[in-house]
């Protein structure tokens, strides 16, 4: 038995992935069976979208950091530290 204090994986976190994830995909079916499972319309979706948008837009730190990085990707700063890297060595 494990101690209270100890933390470490629960639930479907604890079992193997593919288990989990057939677990979740019943659990899925089974709410669109009895009907409780919400499908977006296309309209629905957008509005969901716009309003998420909204949303981020008022954070002005966060926009003006977006605004900062300018045209830097993730996939961009890897392949620029790459390119450090290669010149260092």
């Amino acid at each position: 038995m494990r101690d209270k204090d100890t933390k470490g994986k629960q639930g479907l976190a604890s079992i193997d992935p593919e288990k989990a994830r057939e677990i979740r995909r019943l659990g899925g079916q089974t709410a669109h069976r009895l009907g409780k499972a919400h499908i977006f319309t296309s309209e629905e979706a957008r509005e969901a979208g716009k309003k998420g948008g909204r949303a981020i837009s008022r954070n002005r730190a966060h926009m003006a950091k977006i605004g900062r990085g300018g045209a830097t990707s993730p996939r961009r700063q890897r392949a620029k530290a790459k390119d450090q890297n290669r010149k260092e060595t």
